[in-house]
């Protein structure tokens, strides 16, 4: 909250915020609920750790969801395991059209 403070923002504007998670009315179901399970269950687990999580795509042919990782996570050489065993496995779980997850540079 400080940190918000200190940015100058205003404390409440009268557009929502949209980030890499928001979800569009042209997402499709699949893509709306990867965003959903990056917001809710991977992103505040990431974050605790000093790093963050960013959805960069999702390709329906391949089941492939490209994502961004920054912060802490940058360079750090458990990064590639938390992708695989915590981001994979649980989008894999949730989403049956999931098949793999890419991290982009």
């Amino acid at each position: 909250m400080m940190n918000h403070f200190a940015s100058g923002k205003p404390a409440v504007s009268e557009f929502a915020e949209v980030n890499d998670t928001t979800i569009f009315s042209d997402d499709c179901e699949i893509v709306a609920m990867i965003k959903q399970l990056l917001e809710s269950r991977i992103r505040p687990a990431v974050q605790g750790d000093g790093g963050d999580i960013r959805f960069a795509g999702f390709d329906p042919q391949t089941g492939i969801v490209s994502v961004r990782l920054v912060g802490a996570c940058v360079g750090c050489p458990s990064s590639t395991v938390t992708l695989k065993l915590g981001v994979e496995n649980m989008l894999m779980h949730y989403i049956p059209e999931v098949n793999q997850v890419l991290k982009l540079d």
